[in-house]
């Protein structure tokens, strides 16, 4: 799986700190490195709404559609997906779960599976059936790509809850390689999420 990130809001945290001291008229105190301070401060408030003025958004490639269908489910995000009713998914590629793979019978059961899939989807687009038709025979484990783009408040919920322990594995992973670029080029409003690489969970610290 890839993720790429297309676009941040420049100077995010310079943002959020200006539109912050838009409600206390405390523009004075704005100096070099004071918003790191600041969105300390409302974060520990619970003052989110002011991380909704900065953005950020991804191009995701290789997850599945049960991963893409996990995601859509945040609609404060906006999001663009590869159609499967324009493009040609004949030779599509699929997403196999490790616990799958891992068993000899359950990988030859899930192989099998997808190769007729594919043969039908093949059989069906022979006999005339469109391709916006024909995808009804697609299962869920089919690569896609998507776009997602979401402000900071946002990804910071999604991070919360899409990299818990019990998340699932998939979202978990992608969830995880936002984290680490958004630390990159918003290291504050991140910087109470810390990233425990051995459980593969995200976990938050005070700040």
């Amino acid at each position: 799986m890839k993720v790429e990130l297309l676009s941040i809001t420049p100077n995010a945290e310079k943002l959020i700190e200006y539109a912050g001291r838009t409600a206390y008229l405390s523009f004075g105190k704005q100096k070099r490195g004071s918003e790191k301070e600041f969105i300390k401060m409302i974060i520990k408030h619970g003052h989110l709404s002011v991380l909704e003025h900065a953005s950020a958004s991804f191009r995701i490639n290789g997850g599945s559609r049960a991963f893409t269908h996990q995601l859509v489910r945040h609609r404060l995000s906006s999001f663009t997906q590869q159609s499967q009713r324009y493009v040609n998914e004949s030779n599509f590629i699929y997403i196999e779960p490790d616990s799958v793979k891992n068993n000899t019978k359950t990988h030859t059961l899930f192989v099998k599976f997808m190769d007729d899939a594919k043969k039908t989807y093949l059989e069906l687009q022979k006999l005339g059936i469109k391709k916006e038709d024909a995808r009804f025979v697609l299962p869920n484990a089919v690569e896609s790509q998507i776009v997602v783009t979401a402000n900071l408040r946002e990804w910071r919920h999604i991070i919360e809850l899409r990299s818990s322990f019990n998340a699932q594995w998939e979202i978990k992973s992608i969830t995880i390689q936002i984290l680490k670029i958004l630390k990159k080029h918003a290291s504050t409003v991140f910087e109470d999420f810390e990233i425990d690489e051995q459980n593969n969970i995200i976990k938050k610290k005070e700040l």
